[in-house]
């Protein structure tokens, strides 16, 4: 027999409550001592169990989801299935104050695990806790998931005294049924973002052939005698805001700081900009490197392609939903650079393991920089940057700061790797491969960026705090 103690008053019986609900988590039976069960403890925490768990789901929504009430009352029916088995024992074992007992203090358990919860989902929005961490929440929630109900059986049959086929089977079923509630309600949080099938709209696609014609037709025949840099900016994956503010950024900073207004491009995905700049695609990119490549001097002009998106594996992500469109390889890069006849390259890829495409695009008169080596992943896109880690750190500082391109990729490992520390982050490890005709001819091109009197002095500034840490 369960001796339950009297209830004494309001707050006293609250906090005796809340011990028994961590004494619970330990899956221990002091939870059946202290517990005071009340109609009032019962509604009183329902109410705060509630506010939790819409909390938690407000967080998880990214804080722009609508109430969902069929979420609000899929939440109660777990109190209410406790408090169904709570009367059932009650009448087996005789003892009328059991009855509330496994409803209690199931939401006692479980408002504080989403409490929890909703502070490391707080946490992982402001990119505040250590990257390895991240792979391992979804699991950590389910887990809590299942225990705050699984313990609830297991202290109470362990006090009854159960044989353990019989805990077995009702632990068993009881972990049945939270699957099969798992899969049935997880479309129906208590707050819910309406899914949005991605559009393109009738304006934007009839403008796109438009707004690339335009953009070749803007790429200039460079003076005779003269060295000229050509910049060609792809920003690949439309559903973050950052890569489209860095390609927009760099070019405006290429073109007023290092003279290639008249010989640059940009193709940008994002939903923004669909009426306004052509999209990224291997088509366009295509079309882009073969204007270029015509409009060059192929013995003095150099190209400097900037691409940054998501990654994978000798892939770099070109997405704009709901277009399909075909992925770029290293492979199909280099054969694309050479079929557009340019001689001197300087490609720089931001993106999750874009080493991986290091061994294709190297050769004697190229210069490959990657914001990450081949097995590494690289980190700062979100929709709230305006750069990424290492666009920030190489373009936005370093390149402002140093008198080469050597010296400013010198000071962006530095700085990353400052950065990445700090996140507790794996580091990228930037890479830098530059063929031996490039490496003779690179400070005779760099005149044209690095005018000697505006050359700094310094070496390395004082890292800026990164704004976000999303993985590329």
């Amino acid at each position: 027999m369960i001796d339950f103690k009297p209830s004494i008053n309001f707050w006293h019986d609250f906090k005796s409550n809340q011990t028994a609900g961590m004494w619970l988590f330990l899956g221990s039976r002091r939870s059946l001592q202290i517990v005071r069960p009340s109609i009032l403890q019962l509604v009183f925490w329902g109410i705060l169990g509630g506010c939790a768990n819409s909390l938690f789901s407000w967080l998880s929504s990214g804080r722009i989801g609508e109430f969902n009430p069929q979420g609000l009352v899929s939440y109660a029916l777990w109190p209410f299935i406790a408090l169904i088995v709570g009367i059932f024992l009650s009448q087996r074992v005789n003892n009328p104050r059991l009855m509330l007992v496994p409803a209690l203090l199931w939401l006692v358990l479980d408002t504080h695990i989403m409490l929890f919860q909703g502070l490391i989902q707080y946490l992982g929005d402001l990119d505040a806790l250590p990257y390895i961490l991240y792979d391992f929440i979804p699991t950590l929630f389910i887990i809590l998931f299942v225990w705050q109900s699984l313990a609830v059986v297991w202290v109470i049959s362990r006090e009854l005294k159960w044989p353990w086929w019989e805990r077995a089977l009702i632990m068993l079923a009881t972990l049945f049924t939270l699957v099969v509630w798992q899969i049935s309600v997880k479309d129906q949080p208590i707050w819910k973002v309406e899914d949005m099938p991605p559009t393109f709209a009738e304006d934007a696609f009839y403008a796109q052939s438009k707004l690339l014609n335009k953009s070749l037709d803007g790429v200039e025949y460079g003076e005779f005698a003269q060295t000229h840099w050509y910049f060609l900016g792809v920003a690949g994956a439309s559903y973050q805001d950052v890569f489209k503010l860095e390609i927009e950024r760099i070019k405006e900073q290429f073109d007023t700081r290092f003279g290639t207004f008249g010989h640059s491009m940009a193709l940008v995905n994002n939903p923004a900009t669909r009426t306004e700049l052509p999209i990224a695609s291997r088509t366009s990119m295509e079309m882009a490197l073969r204007r270029i490549g015509q409009q060059m001097n192929k013995e003095s002009d150099v190209l400097f392609l900037y691409m940054t998106s998501h990654g994978l594996p000798n892939v770099f992500e070109i997405e704009n939903a709901p277009l399909d469109l075909a992925q770029v390889d290293p492979k199909w890069l280099r054969d694309t650079l050479d079929a557009a006849g340019i001689r001197w390259r300087v490609i720089v890829i931001s993106s999750c393991y874009s080493g991986s495409f290091v061994p294709a695009l190297q050769d004697e008169n190229t210069l490959v920089i990657t914001a990450s080596a081949a097995d590494r992943q690289s980190f700062g896109c979100s929709s709230e940057a305006d750069y990424t880690y290492f666009g920030r750190a190489f373009f936005d500082q370093a390149m402002r700061e140093q008198p080469s391109i050597e010296a400013a990729f010198e000071q962006t490992k530095q700085t990353v790797a400052q950065w990445e520390s700090a996140q507790g982050f794996e580091p990228s490890e930037p890479q830098w491969s530059i063929g031996k005709n490039m490496q003779l001819m690179l400070p005779q091109l760099e005149q044209r960026l690095f005018p000697p009197a505006t050359a700094p002095q310094k070496l390395v500034s004082a890292p800026q705090k990164p704004v976000a840490a999303a993985l590329n």
